[in-house]
């Protein structure tokens, strides 16, 4: 596993606050892998999910330092979303 995935995954965790999350997301970081977020956390994994969003590396990581707002990389095209937005925008809020 990757740096940059261990890293995602304890930051993902940690703006959760030890919640879970109701549906489950992917985090697929271009060259790096995939992160499942669901009612258990954050976890490298490459299960499928209700919603996956791609990003490359810089991208994911500005929006994890919040430099980067979730909404604004998905309009730029810096973020794709596959599957439910509705869960994508709940996603959204807690890396916000």
């Amino acid at each position: 596993m990757s740096d940059v995935i261990t890293q995602a995954v304890s930051a993902l965790n940690d703006k959760m606050g030890g919640e879970g999350f109701a549906g489950s997301a992917k985090f697929v970081i271009e060259g790096e892998g995939s992160i499942i977020v669901d009612g258990g956390g954050a976890r490298a994994s490459d299960d499928a999910a209700d919603v996956t969003l791609t990003a490359d590396v810089d991208t994911f990581q500005s929006m994890m330092e919040g430099d980067l707002n979730p909404t604004a990389a998905f309009m730029s095209g810096k973020l794709t979303v596959d599957g439910d937005m509705g869960m994508a925008m709940q996603l959204g809020s807690i890396l916000a």
